[in-house]
């Protein structure tokens, strides 16, 4: 029966429902979930989250969710579900022809190659477990907030990175990411008309080089994101963009420093560039 739907689906399918059902946050079915999704390109997924699902009372009630959505569209729903819950999970697995355990797929072959069974925990994956890697995930994040666009630059030299690069290439939300998802302290600052004035970086980067990464961004696309935020003046004109990326790299190549175009990058690519690049941990 399933390769029939399958058949059917390349063939006269656009939308398809897909449920993430998770027993805490949500945020690992969704990552691994959507990880997979990106393969199907020709598919527009119509998505729901199910947050803690943590009693088989609680499975009962997605469950009836997922099935409502399965006789609306005359299709069983996509579900990934990460439940630890034997009993929560086995509910689930009832509501649609296509469940995908993320969790057991993997558990039972991992007790086997560990010799030891699991402990069946809801919400490890972000649970605070090591409260001293929380504490400094908080403290990345709040220099990271603290030192957004260019403030309290006296203090960069505390920073793991400093970000550089024109008003609205992609600084501040890759900050936030290093933060969150790599406790790293970073920092960032925007090329103003009279930075960009000069082929060097400012002054007080001399001592901070080695720690200074650059972001750049085609000038297009720049404009579009400035026409977003300020649809009128120079400053999102093309051809102002055009001005301030070519002397921000120009800049870049004098000072011999890596940078990344941010382009047709995810945040999370960005990042992991950066900490590569970089040699951070």
């Amino acid at each position: 029966m399933w390769q029939h739907v399958i058949a059917q689906q390349e063939t006269t399918l656009v939308n398809r429902t897909v449920f993430f059902v998770s027993d805490r946050t949500g945020i690992t079915v969704e990552a691994l979930g959507e990880s997979l999704l990106t393969q199907f390109p020709e598919f527009e997924f119509n998505r729901h989250t199910i947050p803690f699902v943590s009693t088989p009372t609680a499975a009962e009630i997605a469950a009836d969710r997922i099935r409502v959505a399965g006789r609306a569209d005359g299709l069983p729903p996509l579900v990934f579900s990460t439940l630890t819950d034997e009993a929560s999970q086995s509910i689930i697995a009832s509501s649609s022809e296509f469940v995908f355990d993320l969790f057991g797929t993997f558990i039972g072959p991992l007790e086997h190659a560990l010799g030891a069974a699991s402990s069946h925990t809801a919400g490890r994956m972000h649970g605070m477990r090591d409260h001293a890697a929380y504490e400094k995930r908080m403290r990345a994040l709040n220099f990271t907030l603290n030192h957004d666009d260019g403030l309290s630059p006296a203090t960069f030299h505390e920073a793991d990175v400093i970000l550089v690069g024109v008003s609205r290439c992609g600084k501040t939300p890759t900050c936030v990411y290093l933060g969150m998802h790599y406790s790293i302290m970073a920092a960032n600052y925007p090329l103003t008309e009279d930075d960009l004035d000069h082929p060097r970086l400012p002054e007080f980067f001399r001592a901070n080089r080695a720690k200074t990464y650059g972001l750049t961004i085609a000038p297009e696309q720049l404009s579009r994101i400035r026409r977003e935020r300020r649809a009128e003046g120079r400053y999102s004109t093309l051809a102002q963009c055009r001005a301030e990326v070519a002397s921000a790299e120009a800049m870049f190549h004098n000072e011999n420093l890596k940078f990344l175009d941010t382009s047709n990058v995810s945040i999370e690519e960005i990042s992991a560039t950066i900490v590569r690049d970089l040699g951070l941990h």
